[in-house]
């Protein structure tokens, strides 16, 4: 039977990680990050795929770095015919890679060679597009460089978040990686490069990015507040306060109304003028508060036009 070393953190390659075991493959080890410490108590709490791989009593080791003599020792110790990685969280050197007689096996959330990086999912949304997927391909030393196996593709759904693109393309990237795995071990897995004119990143996000910017048209602005759901999540400055922006639609607004200006304000949210249309807010949260519909917090905030 195929060993494999199985690489990957948050839910996104948890949902892999279940696919390889309801196929019955064989997963010899799990890595994944270091626990960190959350909520106010600041207890260790473990990942998804931690939890996932002791349940099936897969052994698991969370390395604080792979660039280690140790980390390449153990690796070859577990002797795995491939490494699988998904939302690892860290860069498999060049000694780790060469380990697996089959190769290392990424699954990416973008359609490559559009969005290399950390964040293809928000982007994805962030840029509007009407398309996403997922992609499987050999890991390379450059980031998401390597060569194609296979993909899935779906459209992306109207007023979908990237939370809610994460969940839809989680089970995808496990039905591609079982897809993928069973051509490699046959034998029969295509490679196929990345055309470079047609590469694109997704670089990290950050609180840095959350304010909206009313000068963009509404449907930038929506694709920005979609994009950033559920982190950091877009935030505006209404009258004073400070909002998260939860859940927000496009509208027509109104030729002589400037950007950033409230037009209306009550049981049906808040709409505010863009440079081109307008952005009807339904859910907000203000700071220190809780998700609300914004017609709910108006009744008891009302707003002088």
């Amino acid at each position: 039977m195929n060993d494999i070393v199985f690489m990957g953190t948050p839910g996104f390659a948890a949902a892999s990680l279940q696919a390889l075991y309801e196929n019955g493959f064989s997963v010899k080890a799990v890595f994944c990050q270091p626990d960190k410490p959350k909520n106010r108590g600041m207890k260790l709490v473990p990942c998804e795929v931690k939890v996932m791989a002791q349940a099936h009593e897969t052994p698991v080791y969370q390395p604080a770095s792979l660039r280690t003599e140790d980390a390449a020792e153990l690796i070859r110790e577990l002797k795995p015919d491939v490494i699988v990685a998904v939302a690892y969280g860290k860069l498999l050197p060049e000694e780790i890679l060469s380990i697996p007689v089959l190769g290392c096996i990424n699954i990416h959330g973008s359609l490559l060679p559009k969005y290399r990086g950390s964040a293809p999912i928000q982007w994805t949304i962030l840029n509007g597009d009407d398309l996403a997927g997922v992609t499987a391909m050999y890991m390379a030393k450059e980031l998401d460089a390597g060569d194609m196996i296979d993909r899935i593709e779906t459209p992306v759904l109207p007023g979908e978040t990237a939370g809610e693109l994460f969940d839809r393309l989680a089970p995808l990237g496990g039905e591609l990686l079982v897809r993928t795995l069973q051509a490699v071990f046959a034998g029969k897995a295509e490679r196929i490069p990345q055309e470079g004119q047609l590469v694109s990143y997704a670089p990290p996000l950050s609180r840095e990015q959350s304010p909206v910017d009313w000068n963009k048209t509404a449907r930038e602005v929506v694709c920005h507040i979609r994009g950033l759901h559920p982190w950091p999540c877009a935030t505006a400055e209404i009258n004073g306060t400070v909002f998260k922006l939860h859940l927000a639609q496009v509208e027509n607004g109104s030729g002589d109304s400037k950007p950033g200006q409230i037009l209306e304000a009550g049981k049906n949210g808040l709409l505010i003028a863009c440079r081109e249309g307008a952005v009807r807010i339904l859910e907000l949260q203000a700071a220190g508060g809780k998700r609300m519909k914004a017609a709910d917090y108006l009744r008891g905030h009302p707003l002088c036009l």
